[in-house]
C-alpha cells in the first residue's frame, strides 16, 4: 500500500502501515483520491526536523479551516475530525517518518484529533513527535526531494519564500473499500481563486496551471530579463550611468558612408527633414580617417523618424547608407559623469578629477616628469627630492637638540663642540711639531708624522741605484767573457 506526492521540489513515494494505523492510512488513501491534497502548500519547515502539509489552503490563508478528514467531506462537518491512534512500536526515529498532525480534542486532553494534516520528518531521532503526531507510513523513495524542502528558504514562522505544493497524488495500492458517497474525480480539478491568492514566489510549473505560456512570450520575457540583467552589470562596470537608461530619441545612426563624405556633407542632406543640433562623422584618433559611420541629433523627434523613413538606402558618394535609431547613451555618460565629477570637485574644494586622482600626492622616489627639460634631463635623480635634501642637516641638528635639551642651548653647545675640536687640532699639531724636533728619524722606530715617510722615499731612491750597479756590473762580465 503505497502512494505517490508529486511535488514541486521532487517525488516522494510513502508506504502505509495498515497494520498498526488503519484508521490513519484509510483516511489519507481516500483523501488522496478525491485529489483533495492538491495544490497544498508545504509550511512549518523546521530545518533537520520536519516539515507540514495537507491544509489545501495553508497557515496564511484566512478562509481555511485546517482541513477536513474524509468522512466530514462525505458526511458533514461533524465528523471533521478523528481520534488518532498512537501504536506503541511507532516511534519517530528516522528520517522520512509521516505521521498525522493532531490536536487536543476540547473535552478530554487525554485523546488527540486528527484531520487531514501530516508531516514527514526532516531528521532522525524526532522523539518529540511521540504522543503528538500519529505515524501512519514511511518515505521509501524521493529522499532527494526532502533534502530539496529541509534546505528551502523560509521565513520567521517557517513559511518557503518560493512555494513548494503537492502538485498531485497518485494512490499505487489501496486495500480500503470506497464509502457509497465516494466519487473519484476523473482528472485533477483546476486550484481556486483561494488557492492562488495563497501564492507568493510560485515555481514555474505553479505560474502556469491556469494557463498556457505562449512560446514567443516566453522568449521575448527571456530577453528582457537578460537585456535588464547585463544593464545591471554594465553599471556596476560604470559603463551605463545607471541601468534603466534609455537612448535619445532624436539622434539617428548612420552607417556605410563613404570615406570621403564630410560631416558638412551630411549635414546639408539631412538639413532638409529639420533643425540638426550637431552631426559628428567618427573618425580615427591618431589619423583622422573615417570610420563610415555618423550620429546626427535632431531638435524635433519628428524630425528624426522621418529621416529614418526617407534616408534607408539613399546613395551619398557612390554609396548607399543605412539608417538607424541611435542605441547608444555615451553622450548621456558623459554629462553624467561630468556632472557627478563636478559634485566631487566641488565637495573637494576644487581639487582633483574623477575621484580626486588628480589631487594625489606624488611619491618623491620618482622623477617629476612635470619639470622635465631643465639641466638635470641628463643626470639621474635622487632618492630624495630637492625640498627634502634643503635644510636636512638643520632638522637632523635639531632633533638632536631636541633628545639632548631645550632647542634654546643648541647655538651655545654647538660653540662649544667647535671650541674643543679647534683646541684638539692645535695641541695634536705641536706635540707633533715637538717630536720631530727631539727626536732622531733612525732611532724612532714609530711610523708617525711625516719621518715615516722621508725614510721611505730614502730608501725606494738607496734601492734604486744598487738596482743601476748591478745592472752595470752584469753587463760588463758579459762583454768579458765574449771578448
Amino acid at each position: 500500500m503505497s502512494v505517490l506526492l508529486e511535488t514541486s521540489a521532487g517525488d516522494i513515494v510513502i508506504d502505509l502501515l495498515v497494520d498498526y494505523a488503519p484508521k490513519e492510512c484509510e483516511n489519507f488513501l481516500k483523501l488522496c483520491k478525491l485529489k483533495y491534497y492538491n495544490f497544498s502548500p508545504v509550511h512549518s519547515i523546521q530545518q533537520n526536523f520536519s516539515f507540514q502539509t495537507g491544509d489545501p489552503l495553508g497557515p496564511n490563508s484566512a478562509q481555511s479551516d485546517g482541513g477536513s478528514s474524509v468522512w466530514g467531506l462525505l458526511d458533514g462537518t461533524s465528523k471533521k475530525s478523528f481520534p488518532a491512534t498512537f501504536h506503541p512500536k511507532l516511534k519517530h526515529v528516522e528520517r522520512g517518518t509521516v505521521s498525522m498532525a493532531t490536536a487536543p480534542h476540547p473535552s478530554d486532553p487525554d485523546v488527540r484529533l486528527a484531520a487531514s494534516q501530516f508531516l514527514i520528518t526532516l531528521g532522525d531521532n524526532t522523539d518529540y513527535l511521540d504522543g503528538k503526531a500519529a505515524i501512519f507510513g514511511t518515505v521509501v523513495e524521493g529522499f532527494d526531494a526532502i533534502e530539496t524542502i529541509n534546505g528551502a528558504i523560509t521565513d520567521k514562522e517557517g513559511y518557503p519564500l518560493v512555494d513548494i505544493r503537492i502538485k498531485h497524488t497518485i494512490i499505487l495500492d489501496d486495500p480500503f473499500p470506497d464509502p457509497n458517497t465516494l466519487r473519484e474525480p476523473s482528472q485533477s480539478p483546476q486550484p481556486s481563486k483561494a488557492q492562488l491568492a495563497t501564492v507568493r514566489i510560485a515555481d514555474e510549473d505553479a505560474a502556469d496551471l491556469d494557463k498556457e505560456v505562449d512560446q514567443d512570450a516566453a522568449e521575448k520575457l527571456r530577453r528582457e530579463r537578460e537585456a535588464r540583467a547585463q544593464a545591471l552589470t554594465l553599471e556596476m562596470m560604470g559603463d551605463l550611468p545607471f541601468a534603466e537608461v534609455k537612448p535619445p530619441e532624436n539622434i539617428l545612426f548612420v552607417c556605410k558612408l563613404n570615406p570621403v563624405t564630410g560631416d558638412d556633407d551630411l549635414q546639408l542632406i539631412f538639413s532638409r527633414f529639420g533643425k540638426i543640433l550637431s552631426c559628428e562623422i567618427i573618425r580615427e584618433k591618431k589619423t583622422g580617417d573615417s570610420l563610415q559611420y555618423a550620429f546626427i541629433e535632431f531638435e524635433e523627434k519628428s524630425a528624426c523618424e522621418a529621416a529614418y523613413f526617407k534616408m534607408q538606402g539613399v546613395l551619398i558618394d557612390d554609396r548607399r547608407i543605412h539608417v538607424d535609431f541611435s542605441q547608444s547613451v555615451s553622450k548621456l555618460a558623459d554629462a553624467w559623469r561630468g556632472g557627478e565629477n563636478a559634485k566631487r570637485k566641488g565637495r573637494a574644494g576644487g581639487r582633483g578629477g574623477w575621484g580626486g586622482v588628480q589631487n594625489l600626492e606624488k611619491w618623491r622616489k620618482y622623477r617629476n616628469e612635470e619639470n622635465q627639460g631643465d639641466e638635470d634631463d641628463y643626470h639621474y635623480s635622487m632618492v630624495y627630492g630637492e625640498e627634502e635634501m634643503r635644510g636636512r642637516h638643520q632638522r637632523q641638528r635639531g632633533d638632536d637638540g631636541h633628545r639632548s635639551g631645550p632647542p634654546g642651548d643648541s647655538g651655545r653647545r654647538e660653540e662649544r663642540e667647535m671650541d674643543t675640536r679647534n683646541g684638539r687640532e692645535k695641541d695634536r699639531r705641536r706635540d707633533f711639531r715637538h717630536r720631530s724636533r727631539s727626536q732622531s728619524p733612525r732611532k724612532d722606530g714609530r711610523r708617525g708624522g711625516n719621518d715615516y715617510y722621508e725614510r721611505r722615499d730614502t730608501r725606494d731612491g738607496s734601492h734604486r741605484q744598487d738596482n743601476y750597479r748591478h745592472r752595470d756590473r752584469r753587463r760588463d762580465d758579459y762583454r768579458d767573457r765574449t771578448r
